[in-house]
């Protein structure tokens, strides 16, 4: 299945709800949450594109570095290239509705497993949105990672134990989502979480944990200390805070903070190949994609999930061979102008 057709298909499918931009920018559904732009003038998910945009390479082509090699581990699973997809729910009032959250879930990590990589599911209301989430993962023998929101302890514990029980080796919280509007309008609000808070739900769970949303060189360092495996530089696509920086420009001072003590992942703008590169040079050892992926999956269920993975494959080996970099699991900062 070529992009070109996944593309066009999701945008009739997401009628009202994403025009399928050329360029996805948050240029023109600023304020449209639910739905897939930014909160307020949107000017938190511009950010992540713009940051990224601003970055430069140095080309460098006297090298032997011509059949690169594109894979990662992270957390002890190796990845065919270091890209997981993020977690999105609520198919039915952010993305027209056209499909549902089973199709959707399944489409995005049974289609990353295919192409050796991990999908991540994420959760919200109504309850089927975990539900799909559990259901792929206990197909998938665990080999994904289910995301839950901040709640408060009892639907929190609930809904990491039904995660341990699918079989989930590694779990996320994203902590980004705390205040999210659409919770919010639903009655079942969330919360910041204490570094104590953070290290009693780590201790209570046989799992390795991430936590979503560290912006800052303190809280990367506080979630390492509470016992996170894992961190994501992300400000929740630009949905939750208007008028943060770009994850792009936070990155390195939060990757040095931490380095070579956790793994650090960044979620924000990326778009392809060459923006995932990028990210590994700014210090990320991987990436989470967001709304492409959104549109891989409705556009295209399983095959568009894959057909955006090879895309993504192409363009991040290219710019490894036009840059000298060997490896996706070392790639150097100096291949960035300065």
């Amino acid at each position: 299945m070529e992009m070109k057709e996944v593309r066009a298909s999701a945008r009739e499918l997401m009628k009202g709800f994403c025009r399928v931009c050329p360029v996805c920018d948050g240029r023109v559904c600023a304020g449209e949450v639910p739905g897939m732009g930014g909160l307020g003038t949107g000017a938190s998910f511009r950010a992540n594109v713009q940051a990224l945009a601003d970055v430069r390479f140095d080309m460098r082509l006297l090298h032997d570095a011509a059949t690169p090699d594109l894979s990662v581990t992270v957390l002890g699973k190796e990845l065919a290239l270091p890209v997981l997809a993020a977690p999105i729910g609520g198919v039915s009032f952010n993305m027209g509705g056209k499909r549902s959250e089973e199709e959707y879930v399944a489409a995005v990590l049974h289609g990353c497993r295919v192409r050796g990589t991990l999908g991540c599911s994420g959760d919200g209301v109504p309850s089927f949105i975990i539900e799909a989430g559990l259901k792929a993962l206990r197909e998938l023998g665990g080999e994904a990672i289910p995301f839950i929101k901040p709640w408060e302890d009892a639907e929190l514990y609930e809904k990491l134990g039904k995660a341990a029980e699918a079989g989930a080796r590694i779990a996320g919280i994203d902590v980004d989502a705390a205040g999210l509007v659409t919770l919010a309008k639903m009655g079942r609000p969330v919360g910041p979480k204490s570094s104590a808070k953070l290290r009693d739900i780590i201790d209570r769970f046989p799992m390795q944990f991430i936590l979503k949303g560290i912006m800052t060189p303190d809280e990367a360092r506080k979630a390492r200390d509470a016992g996170a495996a894992g961190i994501v530089v992300s400000n929740h696509g630009g949905r939750v805070l208007d008028f943060t920086p770009g994850v792009a420009d936070v990155l390195p001072k939060v990757a040095a903070a931490v380095k070579g003590e956790m793994v650090v992942l960044a979620d924000g703008g990326v778009r392809n190949g060459v923006d995932v590169l990028k990210m590994l040079a700014l210090g990320a050892d991987a990436v989470l994609i967001g709304r492409p992926f959104a549109v891989a999956a409705v556009g295209g269920l399983q095959d568009g999930v894959t057909a955006y993975l090879d895309q993504l494959a192409g363009e991040l080996r290219s710019a490894m061979v036009l840059t000298g970099t060997a490896k996706a699991s070392q790639v150097d900062s100096g291949i960035l102008h300065q």
